[in-house]
């Protein structure tokens, strides 16, 4: 493996390029604030912080060279659900019910009645609020799956019920759950068809060397369940290869719109999350065989040129300087980036131990890229660990609003961060990592400790061997081994013993913030070997 751990280079901070307040700056005026959401992204699969990425990602780049990059920011877990409850809420998901795993598509919200998320929060202070794409925190639809649906009837408890004025998108993942387009509560087709995965094989791949996910849902689709399992509701218009194109044209189209109130003082917050790359890796056709990295490459290359097509929309409606678009990928790589470091010799997840789903860095760190052209300097870098909860009171900040203590109880403020005003470590505090199983990390400074449980079967940690049940711990010095390949649980005892009280302390207070104690669900939680929560 070739990659050096000086992996930050951007090209505005080699060349020194620019002033960050442009002639015609708004700076006075409330930002337009745009979320750009990938799924299943790697921190490796961004041309700016891997140089020997196999495909290209000139848009991604242009965020990072022109905005901020934070080397150590962190989804706060290691697959889809939870992470996007923490996005909106500034919450950790493992204080819900949802206690490892992710959601279906249908039924009730993760996100509590009377939740504060990012869109409620500026809906309330004048901005026009939109989602448009993946939602995947469960939505409730009239019937049961396979029985008396009825699609005419509006759904609830989706966005436009947690502070979106408009929503435009699929209820959850592609490879799973309802396959048809929705808009603000209504169901555009109905999804009285049935699909599942359908083999197809990328003509790339190489001999002895099968990709593993290699699959579609693409048509032709049929009137009734088959034999197995995995069928899905679609819909008779659904292509999985268009979403990605459908998607950002209704983003730009919004943008569009949105973007002359905003010149007149009412700004707009897009939150548009993305269904790519995940599996299935349903590349438009347009974009076929232009990487270096297989179906793969070709989906992450088409990915980024809808990111510059929400770029080009902010230029072309002069709005760019004072529109702060954040950029970020729900988890880490899918388990077949071992497939494409084997036969294209492409590393999604950089030098990080594991991939999606695990504890591991691969697991949870992912491109964390922010541009502001009016406020925040090109070629900026800072290296201090956050995590994707501290949107909520990085936005508050940002509008001048106190968060109440019930609200954003694991989010930090970074605009200080952002600014280029503080480098100080102390700006953040602990950063708590979980996994699909439901296993803990917790990250204080240069110190991780790992907290697993061997369950065997498909709880088994991977990397860990260990007798069923029984506790494993690791420690990990990051700022020189975050490659967690030297374990020191046995030669610092005294930092595993602060690093146990300081979890302990915030799950037991139901924040990691300052503030009040918040309450929290207490049930069902075996992976809490160290502690008893009462």
């Amino acid at each position: 493996m070739k990659h050096s751990w000086n992996i930050i280079l951007p090209l505005a901070a080699v060349l020194g390029i620019l002033s960050s307040k442009p002639a015609n700056s708004q700076i006075n005026s409330k930002p337009n604030i745009i979320i750009i959401y990938t799924d299943d992204q790697g921190y490796g699969d961004v041309g700016a912080l891997n140089p020997d990425a196999k495909f290209l990602t000139p848009n991604m780049d242009k965020i990072a060279n022109e905005g901020v990059i934070f080397t150590d920011g962190h989804s706060s877990d290691a697959v889809c659900t939870p992470s996007r409850y923490s996005l909106l809420t500034g919450r950790y998901s493992w204080r819900t019910s949802l206690k490892k795993g992710v959601l279906d598509a249908d039924g009730p919200s993760l996100i509590e009645e009377g939740r504060m998320t990012i869109a409620s929060l500026l809906q309330e202070n004048g901005y026009n609020t939109a989602m448009i794409g993946k939602w995947h925190l469960q939505m409730e639809f009239a019937g049961t799956l396979g029985k008396d649906r009825d699609w005419s009837v509006p759904f609830e408890e989706g966005p436009i019920d947690h502070g979106f004025d408009y929503f435009y998108g699929i209820p959850a993942s592609m490879n799973y759950g309802i396959l048809t387009y929705l808009e603000n509560d209504r169901v555009l087709d109905p999804p009285v068809l049935w699909t599942k995965k359908k083999d197809v094989s990328d003509p790339r791949s190489f001999q002895n060397h099968v990709n593993p996910n290699d699959y579609r849902m693409t048509p032709p689709y049929v009137d009734e369940v088959g034999e197995g399992g995995g069928w899905v509701e679609v819909a008779p218009s659904f292509n999985d290869e268009l979403v990605l194109e459908t998607l950002t044209s209704h983003a730009v189209e919004y943008i569009n719109n949105a973007a002359v109130e905003s010149k007149d003082g009412k700004p707009f917050f897009l939150y548009l999350p993305l269904t790519s790359p995940h599996l299935p890796h349903s590349t438009h056709p347009d974009f076929r065989g232009l990487s270096e990295c297989g179906n793969y490459g070709d989906f992450m290359q088409e990915t980024d040129f809808r990111v510059g097509q929400i770029l080009d929309a902010l230029d072309a409606n002069d709005i760019a300087n004072n529109t702060l678009v954040i950029f970020s990928s729900d988890n880490g790589a899918e388990t077949n980036y071992t497939y494409h470091q084997k036969v294209y010799n492409h590393y999604s997840n950089l030098n990080f131990k594991g991939g999606k789903r695990d504890i591991y860095e691969g697991g949870h760190r992912v491109p964390y890229l922010m541009r502001w052209p009016d406020k925040i300097k090109p070629g900026s870098q800072v290296d201090i660990a956050v995590s994707q909860t501290d949107y909520l009171a990085t936005v508050a900040a940002i509008v001048g609003v106190t968060l109440p203590d019930n609200a954003g109880e694991d989010s930090y403020d970074l605009l200080p961060l952002m600014l280029g005003k503080s480098t100080a470590s102390d700006v953040r505090g602990a950063v708590i990592h979980h996994s699909v199983t439901g296993h803990f990390a917790i990250r204080d400074g240069k110190w991780k400790l790992n907290m697993l449980r061997g369950s065997g079967g498909s709880l088994q940690p991977v990397f860990v061997e260990t007798k069923s049940g029984e506790p494993i711990y690791e420690l990990y010095n990051m700022e020189v081994d975050p490659g967690e390949m030297n374990n020191l649980f046995d030669q610092y005892p005294e930092v595993v013993k602060q690093l146990t009280a300081k979890i302990t302390k915030i799950i037991s207070n139901g924040r990691s913030t300052p503030g009040a104690p918040q309450d929290f669900v207490k049930s069902d939680w075996p992976q809490l070997t160290w502690m008893k929560v009462e």
